[in-house]
Order: C-alpha cells, then structure tokens, then sequence
C-alpha cells in the first residue's frame, strides 16, 4: 500500500501533519511533507485526531472541461487551451464533512475529479518541469451550483460557497496513469460518473505548466483536473462518494447550510 500523508488535529487543538499507517496510528512529521517534513517519534492513536482536509492550499486552481465528453453534456466543444477557474480556500472541507446546500440554488451538482498538490514554487514552467512539482495526488468534489453557473456566465459564485471543495482523505506520491475515477450517489452499485484519468484533455503536467504561465503555484496549492462525465444533482441527505483507483474514496454528505458545523 502507497504511503497515505495526512493532516489531522490532535485533541489539544494542534494541526500535524502525519504518515496514516495501517492500524490508522497517525506518525507525526515535523513539517509538512513537500516541505521535507521528517517522521518524529510522537504518534496519535486513531481516537486521538480528527482527519482534516490532507493539505490547506493558499488557492485552488480549477480547471473546466478537460474530459472530452464532460465537454460534450455541457453542449460546449473541446477547449483548444486549458479553461481556469479558482475556488477559495474557504470551500475546503475534508472527508466525511458536510456539504451545505445553499439557499440561493435550486440544483448543486457534484464533480469528482482527481487533485493535484503542488510541492514547490512553480512559476513559468515547462511540462517537464511541472512534472516536478506535483507532488502528490488526493481527491476532491468540485461541488457546483450549476443553476448560478448558468445565470451568472462566470464561474465565482457557483463554484466558491464554502464547503464546495470536499478534499481528501490522504495524499498519495504517484498514481498509475490510467487510474479510474468513479463517483457514487447513496447506496447505489453502479458510478454515476466512471472514467480513466488517462481521458484528459490537458495531462496533469501541462495543465501545471499553463497555470504556472498564469500565477505562482506555491507548496501546498491545489489543482483540480477537471471531471468526467456523468455530472448531476445532489440533494439534501445524499451521502457522495468519489473514488480513485490507487488513493482511495471521498465522502460527503449534503445538508442544509444552516445545518453545518465548521470542521
């Protein structure tokens, strides 16, 4: 098994940074991984910290359209260059939180995607460089109120309510590249959305290098690589699970805004 970097706080209110081993033991670092964080001696017992998201990114650059036929529900052609978007920090949420159905929508969709965490400074890249600068992979939802992404022609409000990035559960270091991604409503056996991350438009280091064109990626910055399709809409009570082969699985709830407590 891929060693699974983690983020937790401790019952005293500390946030660590940590290696999740197999009997869910946290092993502490002494900083953050992509920061060369190193294993300490101390360790947390599973009933001794809460999960957070796996890294809390100074932004979230988002990308839309980058799976061909995610492209061809939306009625939209392929885009002839990566399409951004940014999602504040405050819609970061880890997994099993809750994501809070806001008032102003009628339709929230999900979007499971594949994250990418940037490990060090990343300006004017090329491919190859970028390639060098992701330094690992984790899972995210980029939650979406599709009704506002329609009315307002821009992306901000849709995509940036807070609790509209579920993140997590875990970094990995490498991925196969034809891992499958997969999203699942409720208790239903069959995806919703089912995909090779290999189906990409723009592959992870281009769309790095693009954005790196465009902005500073910093350590610890999150870039989302867009969803296949199968996008839909989730109502209050739904329990949303998005996997990726080689990392693992992503849930989350749905619930009424006023219903959330801040994780």
């Amino acid at each position: 098994m891929a060693q699974r970097y983690v983020r937790v706080q401790a019952k005293d209110g500390q946030v660590y940074y940590g290696l999740l081993q197999v009997d869910r033991q946290v092993t502490i670092l002494d900083a953050p991984p992509w920061l060369k964080g190193q294993a300490t001696e101390a360790e947390l017992a599973p009933g001794d910290y809460q999960l957070l998201s796996p890294c809390a990114p100074s932004k979230i650059v988002a990308v839309g359209k980058n799976y061909a036929n995610h492209a061809a529900e939306m009625g939209t052609p392929v885009p002839s260059e990566p399409v951004l978007f940014l999602k504040p920090s405050t819609t970061v949420i880890p997994a099993d939180a809750m994501i809070q159905y806001p008032p102003q929508s009628q339709r929230v969709d999900y979007e499971g995607e594949l994250a990418l965490v940037i490990g060090d400074r990343c300006v004017d890249c090329t491919p190859e460089q970028a390639q060098t600068k992701i330094w690992g992979y984790t899972i995210a939802n980029d939650v979406t109120a599709r009704d506002l992404q329609k009315r307002d022609g821009q992306w901000t409000r849709a995509k940036g309510f807070d609790t509209f990035c579920p993140l997590g559960p875990w970094i990995v270091r490498e991925l196969s590249p034809g891992a499958q991604i997969q999203t699942f409503l409720n208790d239903a056996p069959e995806p919703v959305q089912s995909a090779s991350i290999s189906d990409m438009v723009f592959t992870p280091e281009v769309l790095v290098a693009y954005i790196s064109q465009v902005m500073t990626l910093l350590p610890g910055d999150v870039v989302l690589t867009g969803t296949p399709e199968g996008v839909g809409p989730l109502k209050l009570g739904d329990r949303v699970r998005v996997a990726i082969e080689g990392i693992g699985h992503l849930d989350n709830t749905v619930v009424t805004r006023n219903n959330q407590e801040k994780a």
